[in-house]
Formats: C-alpha cells, sequence, structure tokens
C-alpha cells in the first residue's frame, strides 16, 4: 500500500510542477496583462492545488490531509475569482490588449 501511495504521491508532484511551470513560461512569453494573469490563474492554480494535495497525501496524517484539502478547495475558489476581479479593473484603468488579440468582450460593458 505504501507503493501505491508513493506511485500517487510522485504523480501529484509532477502533474504539479508540469503546471506550475506551464505557468510560469506563460507569464514569461504571453504578451499582455490579461494573458499572462490567465496564465497565472488557470495553470498556477492547478499546479498548486496538485502540490498541495501531494503533500497532504504524503504526510500520512489525516489531520494534515485534511488542512491541506481544505487549502486546496480555497485555492481552487478564490484564485480564479481574484483574477477576473483584477482583471476587470485593469480593463476600467485602461490597459489595453495587445494586437493579437481578437475581440474585446468588456469595450460594450456598462460601468457601474
Amino acid at each position: 500500500m505504501a507503493y501505491v501511495l508513493a506511485i500517487v504521491t510522485a504523480i501529484l508532484i509532477l502533474g504539479g510542477a508540469f503546471f506550475a511551470l506551464t505557468a510560469a513560461i506563460g507569464i514569461n512569453r504571453l504578451p499582455d496583462l490579461y494573458t499572462r494573469m490567465h496564465a497565472a490563474s488557470k495553470a498556477g492554480t492547478v499546479g498548486s492545488g496538485l502540490l498541495l494535495l501531494a503533500v497532504g497525501l504524503h504526510s500520512g496524517d489525516v489531520a494534515t490531509f485534511s488542512r491541506a484539502l481544505a487549502g486546496f478547495l480555497f485555492f481552487i475558489l478564490t484564485a480564479p475569482v481574484s483574477a477576473h476581479l483584477l482583471a476587470k479593473a485593469a480593463h476600467q484603468v485602461g490597459y489595453s490588449l495587445h494586437s493579437s488579440s481578437v475581440r474585446d468582450d468588456l469595450t460594450d460593458e456598462i460601468v457601474s
């Protein structure tokens, strides 16, 4: 059973590291604030969540795993929402999209 737990933990660590690397590459390579924020919020959230679950699983303690699971759920619920609100605020302040962007859905929105 310990072997199976080690394999699952290793898969979660590799998956989390892959998504974290993808988020880091996206932050460095993407052209504007909005696409960088998208990479950081989506891939970064999944990567961090998988790594947090791997730590909780590897601990072997139910209390530690439950805290890691609660942190994972909190992170999954809050990170995309906060990135969306930051992007909306940046758009309202006037940060422009990159020239390669196809469409801006917020141009016609009424700001209250």
